[in-house]
């Protein structure tokens, strides 16, 4: 039998798919969605981030919105794809 041999880069894709994994099955067994669309101010909560970071955000075309009737409104899985996308891996 072939010895395999796992590198640091193999544990953390691994670590990634397991977190994933968890966040599916806390979800699910919680029953509790978050919303589809969220404001300003639970934006600015769930990111913990000023108002006026939240409007550069907006300004620099980093978190995409929309805007109905003058109230801004934030697609809450648009934002966790943002934020993954800009996850920093640091290898060690």
């Amino acid at each position: 039998m072939a010895a395999t041999i796992i590198t640091t880069e193999d544990l953390h894709e691994f670590k990634h798919e397991l977190l994933e994994e968890f966040k599916e099955i806390v979800q699910n067994s919680s029953g509790i969605q978050p919303k589809k669309w969220l404001k300003s101010p639970e934006i600015r909560e769930l990111l913990s981030i000023s108002p006026g970071t939240l409007q550069n955000l907006r300004i620099n075309g980093t978190l995409p919105y929309t805007k109905v009737g003058g109230i801004i409104y934030y697609d809450y899985d648009e934002i966790i794809k943002v934020m993954e996308q800009n996850r920093i891996h640091n290898k060690y």
